[in-house]
């Protein structure tokens, strides 16, 4: 009996672990007028792009900001890799960017890949993400390191992940656009840690 026990007792202290590894991430509540978003933060994994988004999230700089984005399959079509997201943020205003751009930490170094509600930093060139960021709608191989949407070849900088409100950021994905803009921008009306 003791030698059935023993190795039982390993196993759920090993799930506890991991578990207890899990809770630390921390959560953030993105709140929309469509609804609620709940993202989970992959800091210890991407400590340099999360810590930069919780710049903005404790200035309390996102409050009042918007997503104002959508990328499906039928708005792109100059685009021979298509994508489908939903992105936000201050917008691209140089004059709302309190905190200089951050070093681009590639999927291959965090092994966080864009699958469905990925959250991860919009960019032009790698080392130029600042405030923007955007959701991952179905699984994204292309926005990964390797991958053919940007020609750099360096993907974009995945930090977390939807854990609630994956609907929502769909709702948002199918309102009405001009060139991927929505007409009607979506509200944050706040967006805070919660854990």
């Amino acid at each position: 009996m003791k030698k059935l026990l023993f190795p039982l007792i390993i196993l759920i202290v090993a799930f506890l672990g991991l578990n207890a590894r899990t809770e630390l991430n921390t959560k953030v509540l993105i709140r929309t007028d469509f609804g609620d978003i709940m993202v989970e933060i992959y800091e210890s994994q991407a400590p340099v792009t999360s810590a930069n988004f919780f710049r903005y999230v404790d200035a309390g700089l996102f409050k009042g900001a918007s997503f104002y984005r959508v990328v499906r399959l039928d708005n792109q079509p100059n685009n021979a890799v298509k994508i489908e997201v939903i992105q936000g943020g201050l917008e691209f205003s140089k004059d709302k960017k309190p905190f200089p751009p951050i070093p681009h930490e590639t999927t291959d170094k965090t092994g966080i890949l864009h699958k469905d509600g990925t959250i991860s930093m919009a960019r032009l060139a790698p080392g130029s993400a600042d405030s923007e960021f955007f959701i991952c709608v179905g699984d994204q191989p292309e926005l990964d390191f390797g991958g053919k949407r940007n020609p750099d070849g360096q993907g974009f900088a995945a930090f977390g992940r939807v854990i609630e409100g994956q609907d929502v950021v769909r709702k948002i994905q199918e309102q009405p656009d001009e060139g991927q803009m929505l007409k009607q921008r979506v509200i944050i009306l706040d967006l805070q840690r919660v854990h």
